[in-house]
């Protein structure tokens, strides 16, 4: 699989969300689209992640920018967690990581000495034209969310500014 880089085509999805109502990438054309990969619902890493995207969805939609968290969860698991913790970001459901792994985010993993399939913890910003335009693999939770909404103030300012 070729690795996605900046001016690639994203990868089209379609996924159900905590609801159950399919999304489609198609359908967010217009905007750019914060897509970010986590591991589990509920968990502490993830739950930080998907709360500081959430504290910061007014700054994400001045920015024009919609934001997606995927993972292997189930919809009513998304429900759960997002009601939980009060969640304004959209969560879509990829239980057999068809999506997960066409971004490269489905990968080998090891962890106390053995190796297991999981989800690397991974940001990519689309662009309105469906493109890729910022990846981060390997996510470090603390101060991620700084650094996605400083790329978007970038990429809104245009090439001049770059």
């Amino acid at each position: 699989m070729t690795e996605l880089s900046p001016g690639m085509p994203a990868p089209e999805f379609t996924l159900p969300d905590a609801d159950g109502r399919p999304v489609s990438l198609r359908d967010m054309r217009g905007a750019y689209l914060v897509v970010y990969f986590y591991p589990k619902d509920n968990t502490s890493a993830c739950t930080l992640e998907a709360r500081s995207f959430s504290e910061e969805m007014e700054e994400f939609e001045r920015l024009n920018a919609r934001v997606i968290g995927i993972s292997p969860d189930p919809p009513r698991s998304h429900k759960r967690f997002a009601e939980k913790n009060n969640l304004s970001v959209h969560l879509l459901s990829d239980p057999d990581h068809e999506v997960i792994g066409a971004y490269g985010a489905w990968v080998r993993k090891k962890r106390c000495g053995r190796e297991y399939e999981g989800v690397d913890r991974s940001t990519f910003i689309i662009d309105p034209d469906g493109k890729i335009a910022a990846v981060w693999r390997n996510v470090k939770v603390d101060g991620h969310v700084d650094e996605v909404k400083a790329k978007l103030e970038e990429l809104a300012a245009g090439p001049a500014a770059a």
